[in-house]
């Protein structure tokens, strides 16, 4: 077992990794639990989840760069995304992301000189009836005039909207944070139990032939 995870997330790691018939299909939940670290997906979590899954870092590093969830790079502490799809276009979304580049001081892809912030030029992020639709570390924050949006920059500078929207770390889009329902011994008698149905199946399939 890697060293790489801080104590919490070794425990989750292992049960992850027993839930799959093949250890490789915990990938994505496991670059999900290092991206809940480190902030991004770093090289180290890459060679942890290669180990976990019994698979090589390029095959996870792969797998990483494939979905726009992951970050490959460290990102500041609040993650801004400004959707510039179609409803959001109408409805001001290329201002907004203009006055949030200059707010921010940074470009789409870029971070702030402080670290604080990153941004980012999302797709449709399904929140429509609210265009332009902006999300922070992947909460809606509704912020639809640029006055709202500089209000919301001073609030999580404050630290005031650290309960609404936790910093560093939690920028995955699904929370991993579930507690297992079934034991791995439950696991693995389902397992085993499905796969004395399937023989049994088979088993009767040859009789009929």
């Amino acid at each position: 077992m890697s060293g790489f995870f801080r104590p919490d997330l070794r425990q989750r790691a292992e049960e992850l990794v027993t839930l799959y018939p093949r250890r490789r299909s915990a990938t994505l939940p496991l670059l999900h639990l290092v991206q809940e670290q480190d902030g991004y997906v770093s090289e180290a979590g890459i060679e942890a989840v290669a180990d976990l899954t019994g698979t090589t870092p390029a095959e996870v590093r792969g797998t990483a760069s494939f979905y726009d969830m992951f970050h490959l790079e460290p990102v500041g502490r609040y993650l801004v995304g400004v959707c510039t799809n179609v409803a959001c276009l109408l409805s001001g979304g290329l201002e907004m992301l203009e006055h949030a580049e200059e707010t921010l001081g940074c470009a789409p892809g870029g971070t702030s000189s402080d670290g604080v912030f990153s941004l980012e030029e999302s797709e449709c992020l399904a929140d429509c009836n609210f265009a332009p639709c902006v999300q922070v570390n992947y909460r809606y924050v509704r912020t639809r005039t640029p006055s709202e949006f500089d209000a919301m920059v001073d609030d999580l500078r404050a630290g005031r909207r650290d309960q609404e929207i936790p910093p560093h770390g939690t920028h995955s889009r699904v929370k991993r944070h579930v507690t297992l329902r079934a034991t791995k011994e439950e696991v693995a008698a389902e397992r085993r139990r499905q796969s004395e149905a399937r023989a049994a199946r088979e088993a009767a399939k040859e009789e009929t032939k």
